[in-house]
């Protein structure tokens, strides 16, 4: 039924529960997972200021969290036995990030939390979930 499922994650615990269900149902169904953590991009005066400065700085420590997230669905999905392949990618759009992780990887379910935005701007822009959904047309499995 399902092969490929892709796993949104943002080091929340929401969305690690999300991974859990995804990487179970991965095993049940003999399915791979794939993982995915959506940062936005740098500004420009950011990305110049961090460039004349040669320092460790905001975009390494943004890499290193992503890894951190991204590593720790590696060790649940290698607990299984469920393959797990991971990627971080920059984009202001993280519903488009998560449609484009789905298709480049031939996914054909995704799994993910129930909520993206919060406040104000869940009410003046939507959910992340509910853009996902709205933008491709691989199932969305919707995780409390």
């Amino acid at each position: 039924m399902f092969k490929n499922i892709l796993l949104p994650v943002d080091g929340s615990e929401r969305a690690l529960k999300a991974v859990e269900v995804g990487i179970a149902l991965a095993a049940k169904l003999e399915a791979k997972v794939f993982a995915v953590h959506v940062m936005p991009p740098l500004s420009t005066v950011s990305f110049m200021s961090e460039l004349l400065q040669h320092s460790a700085c905001h975009s390494e420590v943004a890499k290193a969290t992503a890894q951190a997230y991204l590593d720790e669905v590696v060790k649940r999905a290698n607990a299984v036995n469920v393959p797990c392949e991971t990627e971080y990618v920059f984009d202001l759009r993280p519903y488009a990030a998560i449609v484009g992780a789905s298709a480049k990887h031939q996914c054909d379910l995704i799994v993910m939390r129930a909520r993206g935005s919060e406040g104000l701007e869940r009410v003046l822009l939507g959910s992340v979930p509910h853009k996902v959904m709205g933008c491709c047309n691989t199932p969305v499995l919707i995780c409390n």
